[in-house]
């Protein structure tokens, strides 16, 4: 017998190239701009931006659900602009499940298959294998209404595995489910990658799960691709200061300062406070005219010092430091959000949870900042990174 809709079999080739693609609607609102892309065979990429940002719409012109007002869409090098959805090998997997409320889990996850003809002794077969590698045996006679979120999740991943497509497509998939379930399902469709091997596109606005689940990560706002990368390529080296401030959990602490100099050395100069420049970074902007910049730190660049130690590493030139004000402390088991402020300035810093040491409100520290740490943005325009 054929095995047409089996799952074990060996998958076609399924990249997809986005061309100057865009879309603008007949009222004139641009939901996707030039968008230009390459999404490799067989790879894990994660969409992600702010509501609005036209990461759905990216999913629904792939779906062939949304029409392409310019530019090409091609999967597996085939250009797919006027290609009707039944004919692009995709599955989609909704943030709401629709799954048919009359009908079993069974017959939800073989309705498409009976739709195109397969003979019933492999749509048996191939039903009951995507419920074992979900788990679901057991509930192939229930009813959606005698299902939990997570379970009927799987239910709806079943249904889309069955088809065996060239591509998967989710569209914030996992917003429904409480947190803990949220973690539990993202572990599951990682290994589920892994084992169908096949090209998956996945939409979220949590920057957590585009950053655990993603082996290439492209970040959108307002129809635009702002930065496209591995995840620690975004995260060590955000394209701009959007990204950086996106992109990490707490989001990344922003300083509008001035490049001073002061006899051999240089600082940040943020008014209420300076730290030290690395002088890689200074050769980097030496032939600027402008000196307005922004200074970006993320939460976990800073350490709480002591006397004897920041003594001697800001004798080495390797820290620069801040006197801060604790105003809140959020503990987040092994380690502590401390909300503090200096000058004008509220910022986060995250530490390790140390039960020898207490943090309260009120309380002064002293801050330490390693100088290799630091990103600098221009402060103009975008506020493309620097370094």
């Amino acid at each position: 017998m054929a095995d047409t809709y089996t799952i074990e079999k060996v998958k076609k080739m399924a990249g997809i190239i986005f061309k100057n693609i865009s879309k603008i609607y007949d009222n004139g609102l641009v939901a996707v701009r030039d968008l230009n892309l390459e999404i490799e065979d067989r790879e894990f990429l994660v969409l992600v931006g702010p509501s609005g940002c036209g990461k759905s719409t990216v999913l629904r012109m792939i779906a062939g659900l949304e029409t392409v007002t310019s530019g090409e869409i091609f999967i597996n090098n085939r250009q797919v602009n006027d290609l009707p959805p039944k004919n692009r090998d995709i599955s989609m997997v909704f943030q709401s499940y629709a799954l048919y409320p009359h009908m079993t889990v069974y017959n939800n996850m073989a309705f498409g298959l009976k739709m195109r003809g397969v003979p019933k002794e492999e749509i048996v077969r191939t039903v009951n294998r995507a419920a074992g590698i979900l788990k679901i045996e057991d509930l192939m006679k229930r009813k959606p209404r005698q299902l939990s979120g997570g379970q009927r999740q799987r239910v709806a991943l079943g249904r889309a595995i069955v088809r065996n497509p060239q591509v998967f497509l989710f569209d914030e998939p996992l917003s429904n489910l409480d947190a803990k379930l949220r973690v539990q399902m993202r572990t599951e469709l990682k290994k589920l990658h892994s084992r169908l091997k096949t090209t998956v596109v996945y939409v979220t606005h949590d920057q957590v799960e585009a950053m655990t689940m993603g082996s290439h990560i492209v970040v959108l706002k307002k129809g635009v691709l702002q930065q496209s990368g591995s995840p620690l390529e975004l995260y060590n080296h955000p394209a701009n200061k959007f990204v950086a401030g996106f992109i990490g959990s707490p989001g990344m602490n922003f300083f509008p300062c001035r490049i001073i100099e002061d006899g051999k050395e240089y600082y940040s100069d943020v008014g209420d406070f300076k730290i030290p420049v690395n002088h890689s970074l200074i050769e980097k902007i030496k032939d600027r005219k402008v000196q307005e910049y922004t200074m970006g730190i993320r939460p976990e660049g800073f350490r709480v010092a002591t006397k004897q130690d920041s003594d001697r590493t800001m004798a080495y030139k390797k820290c620069g430091r801040i006197e801060a004000h604790v105003n809140v402390v959020e503990v987040l088991g092994k380690e502590l959000a401390l909300d503090l402020s200096s000058g004008r300035y509220n910022f986060t810093v995250v530490i390790d949870a140390d039960a020898s040491v207490r943090y309260y409100e009120n309380q002064k520290l002293s801050l330490e900042v390693d100088i290799d740490k630091i990103h600098l943005f221009d402060g103009k325009g975008e506020e493309a990174a620097i370094a």
